[in-house]
């Protein structure tokens, strides 16, 4: 079957191509911001992918097509696709019917915490021989790829598949959130706060679907919640028909730190000590996330101490403070932190973890809440960890430099090559240079590679 996908280099979307691929389908796509690490998986694959969605351009004839979420009415493409009734179907939905039907889901849903929490989970269930499929809105560095098949196994075994359960939208044509198509097993519930202003009214609306999805949870599966997230209590509240289980402060499983920066820190079961992790990543919510991913990877009959041998083993995710690139003395640190809520925890980890130098932290604004400003005070707040922030200001429906005029310690620039110069004249040696978004900064990240370089 040929499949051709728009909006393919979005990390869901990329990751639904390698899996069509993998399936043996002819596999191409097009999107409008072709950028990597996505473009150069589905290069990597052998997928075909066309920038743009002009008519001209397009000379594919699919079995049929899968639509991502970034596509709205009036778009070109899609308008050919509906007036010649040609078949199309979403993501979420294609996923299902076609891998998912038949597996054991392991679901991580949360407005915080989803890819990281599902790379360690496939990876404890792959150190521990359980071969499982998955779909992350990463890349996992134990892995390499996003998203793979699970591998067959013993027909007495089940085949487990781990996908990251995004709240957002399926497509302009089903306004469900995209969870909703998983029928997972297995829920982790990491947070819950408000995000998406673009399609959320507030948190009550959020919980509204979050709650849609408890509803679609087996008697028989399970539910693992973070016990330290007020509107989780809330949500499991409006009723649950699954066996609920708690991560964090009192409750089934407990942490207790070794490093304040929780780089090493023991995993408690009902106040018994099942081992020590030790790893270096850093911050309360990836500790958050390993009790997450220990806990469900026990629902499918892994051990704690096996996970937390798995987890000593974990390598972290690309773009999850990531050590890119070191000069000078300077280190260069990408993350893919956008709401302020992340924003704040990834400082706060890196302050803790820092034994000198200051933190040069460099902002886009560019998710649809931050454009809209719907959050620009929690911005503000987030910050303070920081020494110095650079803000990138560019397609903004607000202006940062009225929320950050009173503070000397920030500067607003909208163009890519005065950033990148600006960094480098403030960055001294010892100095960690974090940059924060989640679109792609890589092209400033090379302006200031070669600038430390160079200098």
């Amino acid at each position: 079957m040929h499949i051709h996908i728009l909006g393919i280099c979005g990390t869901f979307m990329g990751g639904i191509a390698a899996l069509a691929k993998t399936q043996g389908h002819k596999v191409t796509g097009c999107d409008q911001n072709v950028y990597p690490p996505m473009s150069t998986q589905l290069k990597t694959l052998g997928i075909e992918i066309t920038e743009g969605y002009s008519l001209s351009e397009h000379i594919h004839t699919p079995d049929i097509y899968i639509i991502g979420n970034v596509i709205s009415r009036g778009n070109e493409l899609m308008e050919m696709i509906l007036n010649r009734n040609l078949l199309f179907t979403s993501g979420p939905q294609w996923l299902y019917e076609n891998i998912l039907i038949d597996k054991w889901v392991l679901a991580v849903a949360g407005t915080h915490g989803k890819t990281t929490t599902s790379a360690m989970l496939s990876w404890i269930l792959e150190s521990c021989g359980l071969a499982p499929g998955f779909l992350i809105g990463g890349i996992p560095n134990n892995f390499g790829v996003s998203a793979r098949l699970a591998k067959d196994n013993n027909k007495n075994v089940p085949s487990f598949f781990i996908i990251e359960a995004d709240e957002y939208d399926t497509a302009f044509f089903d306004k469900r959130s995209k969870f909703i198509h998983y029928h997972p097993r297995t829920l982790i519930l990491n947070n819950l706060e408000f995000d998406h202003a673009d399609i959320f009214d507030d948190i009550t609306h959020i919980e509204k679907h979050f709650h849609h999805l408890i509803r679609t949870i087996p008697s028989e599966g399970k539910v693992l919640v973070n016990s330290e997230s007020r509107p989780l209590s809330n949500l499991i509240k409006q009723g649950s028909w699954s066996e609920i289980e708690y991560f964090g402060d009192d409750s089934q499983w407990e942490y207790e730190k070794i490093e304040d920066d929780s780089s090493s820190f023991k995993v408690l079961l009902n106040k018994k000590n099942q081992g020590t992790i030790n790893w270096a990543l850093i911050g309360h919510h990836n500790l958050m996330n390993a009790l997450a991913a220990i806990s469900a990877a026990r629902h499918v009959g892994i051990t704690p101490i096996d996970s937390i041998e798995s987890l000593n083993k974990f390598n972290g995710v690309k773009r999850r403070m990531e050590l890119i690139h070191t000069s000078n003395q300077i280190e260069l640190y990408d993350d893919f932190a956008h709401h302020p809520s992340a924003i704040k925890t990834t400082l706060e980890g890196l302050k803790k973890s820092s034994k000198d130098g200051r933190i040069i932290a460099v902002i886009e604004p560019r998710s649809n809440t931050m454009k809209l400003g719907t959050m620009k005070e929690d911005l503000l707040n987030s910050l303070k960890n920081a020494d110095f922030v650079f803000c990138y200001s560019k397609n903004l429906s607000w202006n940062p430099e009225v929320l950050f005029e009173k503070h000397h310690n920030i500067k607003v620039l909208e163009d890519l090559t005065e950033l990148s110069e600006a960094i480098i004249s403030e960055a001294k040696p010892s100095d960690k240079i974090l940059f924060m978004s989640n679109g792609n900064f890589s092209v400033l990240h090379k302006k200031v590679i070669d600038l430390l370089k160079g200098s």
